[in-house]
């Protein structure tokens, strides 16, 4: 097992190597991140759907979500949220912050992209129709849910969500087998899950597919709109997020483990 000084030097440098993928190919890595994500999501409310009480639900949908970030991790993808630990090889002069910025910025239209793919195959393939069409509901509900946050709400649980994400990537790092990159990824994950904060990628497949599953199944959701989406949720929640895994984890991380050694050197 690494140790966390020696996690915060091996990020740093995966980091810095995620910079410097090219843009097709870290466009494609990051659709299939958000598809991955999505599978996770859409799995994770079907889990919890006959659950009989909410904790319970929370409880089944946290065991099957985190299997999305697994196969980001394992299969190989780019994924928003965990990429704002690269914020670490910026801070220790592995890359540039320029190349931070177009990272995010491709990798989370990729992540969108993906998430939308699969909430629009979800509904036209009709899915949702399971359980006498009374998942298309639980999907609807969830959707406005998280729209009616307040902006307080949504930045505050984006932040605590990301620092948990961003904890399990880098819990992951420690382990050099695969069940141990497995086990350390999966309980920060959960316990996000269950503790119900916001994750923007998620986000972009649990609302989109609120608002297409609305449209195709006639079921009333006048708070459903694409402005809402974009300015009540996915903003605030991106923000949070931002700043949870970046500021908190990422800055964090760096000032204890690398601030005067690495970059010293450099």
């Amino acid at each position: 097992m690494y140790t966390p000084s020696e996690i915060a030097k091996r990020y740093s440098e995966a980091g810095a190597a995620k910079t410097r993928i090219s843009i097709m190919k870290t466009f494609t890595l990051a659709v299939f991140a958000g598809i991955f994500i999505a599978f996770g999501a859409y799995g994770s409310q079907v889990a919890a759907f006959n659950a009989g009480s909410e904790s319970f639900g929370k409880f089944l949908s946290a065991l099957v979500f985190p299997v999305g970030l697994l196969m980001v991790i394992m299969a190989g993808a780019e994924l928003f949220t965990g990429n704002s630990l690269i914020i670490i090889s910026v801070l220790n002069k592995k890359t540039t912050i320029k190349r931070l910025f177009r990272n995010w910025g491709i990798v989370y239209l990729g992540n969108f992209a993906g998430s939308v793919l699969v909430a629009f195959l979800l509904t036209y393939s009709h899915a949702y129709s399971v359980f006498d069409g009374r998942l298309a509901q639980v999907v609807v509900t969830t959707a406005q849910n998280k729209v009616l946050l307040s902006f307080q709400d949504a930045f505050l649980r984006g932040i605590l969500c990301n620092i948990l994400v961003c904890l399990s990537v880098w819990v992951s790092f420690a382990a050099e087998d695969v069940a141990g990159k497995i086990l350390g990824l999966y309980l920060p994950i959960m316990l996000f899950v269950v503790s119900g904060y916001e994750h923007c990628v998620a986000n972009m497949y649990f609302i989109p597919a609120g608002m297409l599953v609305s449209a195709e199944y006639g079921i009333s959701a006048d708070s459903l709109t694409w402005s809402g989406f974009l300015t009540n949720n996915l903003l605030p929640v991106t923000l949070g997020n931002i700043l949870g895994g970046a500021c908190i984890v990422g800055a964090g991380y760096f000032y204890i483990y690398l601030h005067h050694t690495e970059s010293s050197k450099a």
